[in-house]
């Protein structure tokens, strides 16, 4: 593989998936899952994802106090969204890589952290939309266009998009890391990143469904993001090639496990459990791994990408525990 230094995170996801298709799917991963369940669970995750979830709400908090020229109506829609509760989980990955490569948090994962959010509740603004994904729920509360309107909420996306980069520009002090950092979010989330997942996503229920379409739909939509996530934790923490590779890897494989898990507890779970509609994939026919596949076999397609994951951090040792904790609370997220 070139010299993951030197590439943006597209780049390496490209070069990334060209090498899996040369492997046999079957051997990618040495390890079984029934092995990897066995581990020892931490059960100071959860609380250390809510440590890293509060440091994110602070950051944010500090950056949206020092926008003073923001409209306030806009500004108010944009912290709306922001501050209204998420997992972190993206968050959560920018600090944890950090942190595995470097063995400490910096100034610049914190901030890429916040960044991350604030580009994927942009997202979520907008999938919301009534053209798009019409959902009047968000996180447990009324979504945006419905506890304002369509054209503040539009705004609003746009804002913390934009603001986003803003931030990284600023408060990222190498120039040369701060570049490195925005090519790597800017393509991952992108028109042939994440914004072509959602094109393709938007284009499932009017095209034959195929297991292609589908992956292309799941890498692109979410597994982009995650692995953008831990490219930029280890970034921040000064990742040499192999390691960025790793994280790059894990980023891609929990990222892919996270969508199969949200599509199977569309159909599983209350709308109170999700904090949105439960059963609007099926509702708008969206192609998922439950309705291509079936329930049975996405969790065994789960289960091997969470395997996956945790062989990717072989190369860290005990630094990366907190990840592999990750990965299997993910995993459980479905059980």
């Amino acid at each position: 593989m070139p010299n993951s230094i030197n590439f943006p995170v597209k780049t390496i996801i490209t070069i990334y998936n060209n090498t899996l298709k040369e492997k046999n799917p079957d051997t990618v991963c040495p390890m079984e899952i029934d092995s990897i369940k066995k581990r020892e669970q931490s059960s100071s995750l959860k609380s250390a994802l809510a440590v890293k979830a509060a440091l994110t709400e602070q950051v944010l908090a500090d950056l949206f106090d020092r926008q003073t020229e923001i409209p306030p109506r806009l500004k108010e829609a944009m912290e709306y969204m922001m501050t209204g509760g998420g997992k972190r989980i993206r968050a959560a990955l920018v600090m944890w890589a950090c942190e595995t490569v470097s063995g400490k948090l910096n100034h610049d994962a914190q901030v890429a952290a916040a960044v991350v959010e604030m580009v994927h509740t942009y997202s979520l603004i907008h999938d919301d939309l009534p053209a798009m994904d019409d959902d009047d729920m968000r996180r447990g509360k009324p979504s945006c266009h419905k506890q304002f309107d369509e054209a503040t909420a539009i705004l609003a996306g746009d804002g913390l998009l934009t603001l986003a980069f803003e931030m990284m520009s600023i408060e990222v002090r190498n120039s040369d890391i701060a570049v490195r950092m925005i090519r790597t979010l800017s393509e991952a989330a992108g028109p042939s990143g994440m914004i072509a997942g959602q094109v393709a996503d938007m284009d499932g229920p009017h095209v034959n469904g195929s297991l292609a379409n589908l992956q292309y739909i799941h890498m692109n939509k979410t597994a982009e993001m995650f692995a953008a996530s831990t490219a930029l934790g280890a970034i921040a923490g000064g990742a040499i090639e192999e390691q960025l590779d790793a994280m790059i890897e894990y980023g891609m494989k929990i990222g892919l496990g996270f969508q199969i898990a949200d599509d199977l507890l569309d159909i599983t779970a209350s709308t109170e459990q999700l904090g949105k509609t439960a059963g609007k994939d099926a509702e708008q026919g969206k192609l998922t791994y439950p309705a291509l596949v079936g329930e049975e076999k996405s969790r065994e397609i789960f289960e091997k990408l969470t395997c996956e994951a945790v062989c990717a951090l072989q190369i860290f040792g005990d630094e990366a525990d907190t990840l592999r904790q990750l990965a299997m609370e993910l995993l459980n997220r479905t059980q």
